[in-house]
């Protein structure tokens, strides 16, 4: 089975409110959906997702990185796959969200070319995941009614989005949980929103008002390892690194800097599930626990995240919400969702059904 030819389509999708983190807000979903063909006739199917506050991908050089891989990459065969992800990561410096949604392709058709579910294929550890529900950054009170409005559908973990503001971070999370009660998980996410030093002030408030939040993710700026060493030291829960991991590189030296105690995993960031391997192994190797989440992008990206998330034992937090965020669903099977629980089909590769592209 041989690379013939990649193809390309932008794509949107409304969410149901507002997405708000310390970085961004979103209205709409901007994804780009790619389609690697081959000889055999069979089609695979990968995601980019323009994250231009995180990642520095935009739509634009998304697509124009995509034309660079795909001549790297044509008429190399799906059986010599590790050639085809070295070409991938070696044909051009960054782009990790172009490399990431060419890589998830070239993955499904890997699974296709064997006759099994990708999950399987890679280490087939669970069946099934359960993701948190992530409640944008908005007034406290609009935040209440939000994780209200969660809890009463069955969600029974909380990823509440801080960062903006110190004081005003300390009472939406005194008012979500004195509203939500005790018996429900509540995480934050800064999204690199505070100084070290203030990072440390809002998190011990924050264990110290019985607030119980079980782990704080990247709380300083990404490329802050110093800083984030700086909080994991001085507060209780752990600290997750996000915007601070990309590369298997990151991931050593924040290993050897003893500077976290989980890694947020996301393929846009990674470049794909052939970089995520590796820093998975190196957390693994480390007895670091990873998380595995996602970017706002498409049903694509998710299943390929989900199929990573299920085939390894070291991923133990899922954060794979982004289709319970939207309006509608126009990326037909992959994996199937009910409340927060995950699950799989036995269709090969990623799953998803056959789209059409011009």
């Amino acid at each position: 089975m041989k690379i013939t030819d990649i193809r390309i389509e932008k794509l949107s999708t409304p969410l149901k409110k507002p997405f708000k983190t310390a970085l961004r807000t979103l209205q709409t979903m901007e994804h780009i959906l790619v389609v690697v063909k081959t000889d055999k006739g069979i089609d695979g199917y990968g995601g980019a997702a323009p994250t231009a506050v995180i990642t520095g991908d935009t739509t634009a050089s998304i697509m124009g990185a995509i034309d660079c891989i795909k001549s790297s990459i044509i008429g190399r065969d799906i059986r010599q796959v590790e050639d085809i992800f070295i070409r991938i990561n070696h044909c051009m410096v960054g782009n990790t969200s172009a490399k990431a949604a060419v890589d998830m392709a070239v993955y499904d058709l890997y699974g296709k070319l064997y006759g099994a579910p990708l999950y399987q294929l890679l280490g087939g550890y669970r069946t099934h995941l359960l993701t948190d529900l992530t409640i944008s950054l908005n007034a406290p009170h609009v935040m209440v009614s939000h994780s209200l409005d969660a809890v009463s559908k069955g969600y029974t973990t909380l990823k509440i989005k801080v960062g903006e503001d110190a004081q005003k971070d300390i009472n939406r999370l005194l008012a979500i949980r004195k509203a939500v009660g005790e018996d429900v998980v509540l995480r934050i996410d800064a999204n690199q929103g505070w100084k070290p030093k203030e990072a440390v002030y809002v998190i011990q408030r924050m264990e110290q008002g019985d607030i119980h939040i079980t782990c704080a993710e990247q709380p300083v700026n990404g490329k802050d390892f110093e800083g984030m060493k700086y909080v994991k030291e001085r507060v209780n829960i752990p600290i997750i690194a996000d915007e601070s991991v990309f590369s298997p590189a990151d991931a050593l030296r924040l290993i050897q800097m003893q500077a976290v105690d989980m890694m947020n995993i996301k393929l846009m960031k990674t470049g794909g599930i052939y970089n995520a391997l590796t820093i998975m192994a190196l957390a693994e190797a480390a007895g670091i626990q990873c998380m595995i989440g996602s970017m706002m992008e498409s049903k694509i990206g998710i299943a390929a995240a989900a199929h990573l998330g299920a085939s390894k034992a070291v991923i133990v937090d899922v954060d794979l919400d982004v289709p319970i965020l939207c309006e509608e669903d126009s990326i037909m099977g992959g994996v199937i969702y009910d409340g927060s629980k995950i699950s799989f089909t036995n269709k090969p590769g990623l799953g998803l059904e056959q789209i059409a592209i011009e």
